[in-house]
């Protein structure tokens, strides 16, 4: 087992950061905008296959066989769960920016391929490619090491809303360009969009501080997948993922029951997705100065839990549009100020010297818990039904709030000092 950072457990009285304390520095900002750009350049490209692959790919030789479109879509996920662990430890040993610049560029080669590719698998070997660009990780650590801690979950929750902007923007995006290009016009945006990110490493990201002699220690990989306090966030961020594209493979038949035409579902989103940052940054924020973090957490937790119930009770009627966009922004408030704190609770949590390759363990859960919602919701869809896709999510849910009932919430006060409660 390998030590946390030294947490005071036994002060919980120490001061927390005032408001002048928690605002960001200006190469804090400078780091968590540029690295949230590159978070959000990434997954645009990545994001706008998703309403469209299914369907363009049909076109390539072999799109009759829909296993193999399904498997040359998930290809990124698999490879990337693969990846993310290795990628983590290489940027804890050889530094940060060099396996960005590493996995942007296997971004851009896969992005590459898949827009020459004439089959499919042509697109599996342009998308497996693509997903080995596992540098979540390294970005991840990266914006840890360039922040203090009482701002880090700002940062972290800019990175979180590029995820959530760029899903919402590509819902829209994906088939606009379809329709011009195809997915060869999706491809070669996404290439651009990964050499911008080249240039926003080089010329916007502060410089990388130097690893600490700690960090070129090597660390027991057990050590961390045993480590108590990162397994409940492990679990967490796996099962956040799941439970959100689980339910994305059902939404869309909602949408539609309600009136929507599959081609304005992003319009649908899009708002939703905005008005939740908005309760994000009025929430999560001065809640997280005050030491509320784990009341805020938790209830975000029980809140994706209950829209899983209403989206399951809903599933089996033609549920008005109001009420989906109600459930749509309350699902999106619980899940940013999630996919914002958790990330900044990993880094803290982290033993000494190993943040890269802890994140790299976050990162690896993170991507499985695509796949497996995928696969899971397809699969309860095919042999339950939509209900079904949505309630087992709920119980997903809730176990995950009886694990993250013990998760330590850190704290660092002005003087230093952490402690957990």
């Amino acid at each position: 087992m390998i030590d946390n950072l030294p947490i005071n457990m036994n002060k919980p009285s120490v001061t927390l950061p005032t408001l002048e304390e928690s605002r960001m520095l200006p190469d804090e900002r400078r780091a968590a905008f540029s690295l949230a750009s590159i978070y959000a350049m990434r997954m645009l490209g990545l994001f706008m296959v998703m309403p469209v692959f299914m369907l363009e790919a049909r076109h390539y030789e072999g799109g009759d066989d829909l296993s193999a479109i399904g498997l040359a879509m998930g290809m990124y996920g698999l490879v990337q769960a693969v990846l993310q662990i290795p990628f983590g430890m290489a940027a804890d040993r050889f530094g940060r920016k060099r396996v960005i610049y590493l996995g942007l560029a296997l971004l851009a080669l896969g992005s590459i391929v898949g827009a020459m590719a004439t089959s499919v698998t042509g697109l599996a070997l342009g998308r497996a490619l693509q997903g080995g660009g596992a540098i979540s990780a390294a970005v991840t650590a990266l914006l840890a090491d360039q922040t203090r801690d009482a701002v880090r979950t700002k940062g972290t929750a800019l990175v979180g809303a590029s995820i959530g902007l760029m899903f919402a923007l590509s819902l829209v995006l994906g088939p606009l360009l379809s329709a011009w290009g195809g997915l060869s016009a999706i491809f070669a945006l996404t290439l651009l969009l990964s050499v911008g990110g080249v240039v926003i490493v080089r010329f916007w990201t502060p410089p990388e501080p130097a690893l600490p002699a700690a960090g070129r220690v090597r660390h027991s990989l057990w050590g961390l997948l045993v480590h108590r306090d990162l397994i409940r966030l492990n679990f967490g961020v796996f099962a956040l993922y799941a439970v959100q594209l689980a339910s994305w493979v059902s939404i869309p038949a909602l949408l539609i029951q309600a009136g929507v035409a599959s081609a304005d579902h992003g319009w649908v989103y899009l708002p939703a997705v905005l008005l939740s940052f908005v309760v994000m940054g009025v929430t999560l924020f001065p809640m997280e100065r005050r030491g509320l973090l784990r009341p805020l957490f938790l209830g975000c937790i029980a809140l994706v839990l209950l829209v899983q119930v209403a989206w399951g009770v809903l599933a089996g009627s033609s549920p008005p549009l109001w009420l989906l966009g109600v459930l749509l922004f309350l699902f999106f408030c619980g899940f940013n100020v999630l996919e914002a704190s958790q990330p900044s609770l990993a880094s803290r949590l982290a033993p000494t010297g190993a943040r890269g390759s802890a994140l790299g363990v976050y990162n690896t859960l993170q991507s499985l818990g695509i796949f497996a919602g995928g696969a899971m919701g397809g699969w309860l869809l095919k042999t339950v039904s939509a209900s079904g896709v949505f309630m087992t999510s709920a119980g997903l849910m809730l176990l995950w709030l009886l694990v993250a009932w013990g998760t330590r919430f850190v704290h660092t006060s002005p003087q230093g000092v952490s402690t957990a409660h």
